[in-house]
């Protein structure tokens, strides 16, 4: 017969096939952790650039103002502690 000559021979199709499952290295970089490294490094990117902010705005903003206090408020808590409001 004339395919006895390529018996022992696999398609062209299958060579690469083969190459890959003999040669378990991988060449390039794989997608998903291209995505990751790139997620991972903008989170902290984000989260150093926060923390650097938040350091800036403690140094440089005043501290914030309390409410005041109302006259009524005041005479309520003194009579708590048992001091008589003035006036009274």
């Amino acid at each position: 017969m004339e395919f006895e000559e390529f018996a022992g021979q696999t398609p062209p199709s299958f060579d690469s096939v083969e190459e890959v499952i003999k040669d378990p290295e991988v060449k390039g970089f794989n997608p998903g952790l291209i995505v990751l490294l790139l997620v991972g490094g903008l989170l902290l990117i984000f989260l150093v650039g926060n923390y650097i902010l938040y350091m800036y705005a403690q140094k440089t903003l005043p501290p914030k103002k309390k409410k005041p206090v109302s006259k009524k408020k005041m005479k309520r808590e003194k009579l708590k502690q048992g001091v008589s409001a003035p006036g009274e």
